[in-house]
């Protein structure tokens, strides 16, 4: 099943059930995150309750796209109470990747020692016997609710990033119960975006790169994540001619570490169990168009696309004016 958050022709926001071309009204609900809550609370599953609760009225999804009318799949009314954090270095061949990107700068091998240990762990211990608790991964904050942008959105990159280079990877989408259980409500598609200029310069400056904007959506994908996920990441210049196109693997199939793992040591912190909070965790990446040398520029498209996620991913890079200020003394 595939949820679709969206503003009406009237206004209102909805939430539908994406089938082939049409978005079929989920009735009773405004949006993904009151259909979970209420699926908690009536202990059944998402995809019952919203099957249960689909009406009569449909729209055609590329209406609702073009008219710029897309939302993210999953957020709160309150953009504070939306974590985006994610993982690095959990896909088999993530740490070609990084090593490749680090070294155009013509640093030794031995800089790199950390990342690759990282990795290695992973591959040995990230995806242990049921029951079991691995290796924990890579971990980094992104931002709250406020830097999530539906497809169709701007990606703004701040006027004192250095590159905006594209993530194509998948997201876990979580709502925390009231008791403080974390239930994942689906998985989309999508880009981490983040300064790779930036962390090219030190690893440490990993943090940095990551406070960024990131695109997800446009659908959430109920149920469990196929082991095999393929999709194609591609960035169009302002004219729409094609720029560069990369193919890209998912799933645990081409991952060192399980989901499970990767869940159980992001929620193990008690701040991630806050009641009522919604939490965006994206699971990592082995595909860069800054490794292959490609240079961003604003007017730039960003189009992620894998088929068992629906429609594709698509945000234009735009650049932000500098709005940093000097801290006044009280």
């Amino acid at each position: 099943m595939l949820l679709v958050q969206f503003i009406d022709p009237q206004g209102q926001r909805r939430v539908g059930m994406l089938e082939q071309e049409q978005i079929r009204v989920i009735d009773g609900y405004a949006s993904t995150y009151a259909l979970a809550r209420a699926a908690i609370a009536a202990k059944t599953g998402l995809a019952q309750l919203a099957s249960a609760s689909l009406g009569q009225t449909s729209y055609r999804f590329e209406d609702i796209a073009a008219a710029g009318s897309l939302l993210t799949p999953l957020d709160h009314f309150d953009d504070a109470h939306c974590h985006v954090t994610g993982t690095g270095l959990t896909h088999l061949g993530s740490a070609d990747t990084r090593d490749a990107m680090h070294q155009k700068i013509g640093g030794d091998a031995a800089a790199l020692s950390d990342s690759m240990q990282m990795f290695r762990m992973g591959v040995e211990g990230g995806k242990p016997p049921a029951g079991q608790r691995g290796v924990q991964p890579e971990w980094f904050y992104k931002g709250d609710g406020s830097i999530v942008k539906a497809s169709g959105q701007l990606l703004v990159m701040p006027a004192f990033s250095l590159d905006g280079g594209e993530e194509p990877e998948i997201a876990g989408l979580y709502v925390i119960g009231d008791d403080g259980q974390p239930y994942r409500a689906g998985y989309a598609i999508g880009n981490e975006f983040s300064d790779h200029i930036t962390e090219r310069q030190n690893y440490l400056y990993l943090a940095h790169s990551k406070l960024r904007a990131c695109g997800l959506g446009p659908a959430l994908l109920v149920g469990e994540l196929p082991d095999h996920v393929a999709g194609t990441s591609r960035i169009y210049d302002r004219q729409g001619t094609l720029r560069w196109e990369k193919p890209f693997l998912s799933g645990e199939q081409n991952m060192s570490h399980t989901i499970a793992n990767l869940e159980y040591h992001h929620f193990k912190y008690p701040l991630f169990r806050r009641p009522g909070d919604v939490h965006i965790h994206f699971f990592g990446t082995a595909t860069l168009s800054f490794a292959d040398g490609v240079v961003v520029a604003a007017g730039d498209t960003y189009e992620i696309e894998a088929p068992v996620f629906g429609p594709a991913l698509r945000n234009t890079l735009a650049v932000q004016a500098d709005t940093s200020t000097a801290v006044i003394t009280l």
